[in-house]
């Protein structure tokens, strides 16, 4: 059975490598389709930095071949899926999305790359980016900007915005992102997507080209809970090369995750920190919404206090600009990457490269992390950053004697027009000022759609969970998913 590129579009990844697995198509055919649309749609959408051919196309032949010869070829057998070209995968260009990475090629894989590909999985390409994830909006990049497939005259969110649109815009069922302060959540909110960030360790950030050491974690988007929690069960999990990955065992629920029809007994707080004046009406009234429907299902739900919320943005883009100042400090011109042509002496090199490799917003964060931890500044900008996030942590701690979840909008707006907060790097921020604490609480937390404003834009509920909850708050999602229909609504492109 031959799969058409349209049929093929919206089918789940568990419904795919069921299929694939039963041979009622083929894993070939299945890649075929996928490249077919990513072709037709990415002239438009830009969410691809590089689409490969002959590399998924003999991926799909060797699922096809071992399933033949009546082997398994694993859970995510012949599904398509894409990788944010942050994540490093061997004799593929791996950019960040900037000049001074343009054409480098690793050596190696990442972890969930390998990962993936072990159960299966056929990676179709790299996605577009804000530069070395650092943006709001994937408008950063040194290449293209990538448009909202429900409106493309608007960001996708970001810096995940090109893996987001290839799960939006159904040219996969899954993509891999990365998430520093909301880059999964809140691109995932504003193209309609399911998008997970996972707790601090779970998943080793081996091949992951570091932003922010401390914050940066790899996760899944997906079209649902359950798919979402498919590939966390894949890609998680002790890993020796990451020296922050925790000995945690996968949650074996996870790749078999099951929708519960009822929440009775989830503890559900609302903090009233996050439903702020600046709160658009439209989505102030779907997540409450969404609240509601989470009750009718049982859960109870919780007013609650998360009073250090307020220095999240600040702490945020102090302990992230730091860490990513001495991260970015590799990029010199020597080791690999771009190097300026001009002919000059060493220091005067190094400086060039780095003027004319990296972009506006990279040169800015780094400027900002040199600053905060310059002699004579570092106790006044840095370390107080990481007292106040001690407290904004305690806050969650505190928060969890009360509930099991804490649930509030996953971005402030819907999405909004390309090239609106360009030149207000504040205003861009603070996109981010609902996602921003998970990452400094190393909690784990996920963006779920919940409805549509006026003109037609997705919206997102966040849920937060506890430290390494990632089953309890997929189920929850997934419980959510049973009993709305946001989720399985897709653009017309």
């Amino acid at each position: 059975m031959r799969l058409e590129p349209d049929t093929y579009a919206w089918l789940s990844a568990r419904e795919l490598a069921a299929g694939i697995r039963a041979q009622r198509y083929t894993a070939v055919d299945v890649t075929k389709a996928a490249l077919t649309r990513a072709k037709a749609l990415d002239a438009q959408l830009k969410a691809f930095v590089s689409l490969q051919e002959e590399l998924p196309l003999k991926q799909a032949q060797e699922v096809d071949e071992a399933l033949a010869a009546g082997r398994d070829p694993g859970p995510l057998a012949g599904v398509p899926v894409a990788i944010k070209d942050n994540l490093c995968q061997r004799g593929t260009r791996t950019t960040c999305s900037s000049e001074i990475l343009r054409d480098y090629q690793p050596p190696y894989d990442a972890m969930v790359v390998e990962k993936i590909r072990a159960a299966g999985a056929v990676t179709i390409g790299k996605t577009n980016l804000d530069e070395f994830a650092m943006g709001s909006s994937t408008e950063n990049s040194a290449f293209d900007v990538t448009r909202n497939p429900w409106d493309v005259e608007r960001v996708p969110g970001g810096s995940s915005g090109g893996s987001a649109v290839a799960v939006a815009a159904g040219i996969c069922p899954l993509a891999l992102g990365s998430d520093t302060g909301g880059s999964i959540r809140q691109p995932a909110s504003l193209t309609g997507v399911t998008g997970l960030k996972p707790t601090y360790g779970r998943v080793s950030r081996y091949g992951l080209v570091a932003y922010g050491s401390s914050l940066d974690q790899i996760g899944p988007f997906a079209r649902d809970a359950q798919d979402a929690a498919l590939l966390l069960g894949i890609i998680s999990g002790h890993d020796t090369r990451d020296a922050t990955s925790a000995q945690r065992d996968v949650p074996s629920e996870l790749m078999a995750l099951d929708a519960p029809q009822e929440l009775s007994g989830l503890r559900v707080g609302i903090p009233n920190e996050y439903f702020i004046s600046g709160l658009d009406s439209e989505i102030d009234a779907a997540v409450k919404a969404a609240l509601t429907t989470l009750k009718k299902l049982g859960a109870t739900l919780v007013d609650i206090s998360l009073p250090h919320t307020e220095y999240g943005v600040p702490v945020y883009y102090l302990v992230a600009t730091a860490e990513a100042s001495s991260n970015l400090a590799r990029y010199e011109g020597v080791h690999y990457g771009y190097r300026t042509k001009e002919k000059t002496g060493l220091v005067e090199m190094y400086a060039r490269t780095r003027a004319e490799g990296f972009g506006p917003e990279v040169k800015r964060r780094i400027m900002l992390g040199t600053y905060a931890l310059s002699s004579g500044y570092y106790d006044a900008y840095y370390l107080k950053a990481q007292k106040a996030r001690a407290l904004i942590k305690k806050d969650f701690d505190e928060a969890w004697k009360q509930v099991d979840l804490v649930a509030c909008p996953t971005s402030p707006t819907a999405a909004f027009r390309i090239g609106e907060k360009t030149d207000d790097p504040l205003a861009m921020y603070l996109s981010d000022i609902f996602t921003i604490t998970a990452n400094l609480a190393a909690i784990p937390a996920l963006s779920v759609p919940c409805g549509f404003t006026s003109t037609n834009l997705p919206i997102g509920l966040q849920l937060m969970g506890r430290s390494f909850g990632e089953p309890e708050l997929l189920r929850a999602a997934a419980a959510y998913q049973a009993h709305t229909d946001h989720h399985r609504k897709h653009p017309t492109i």
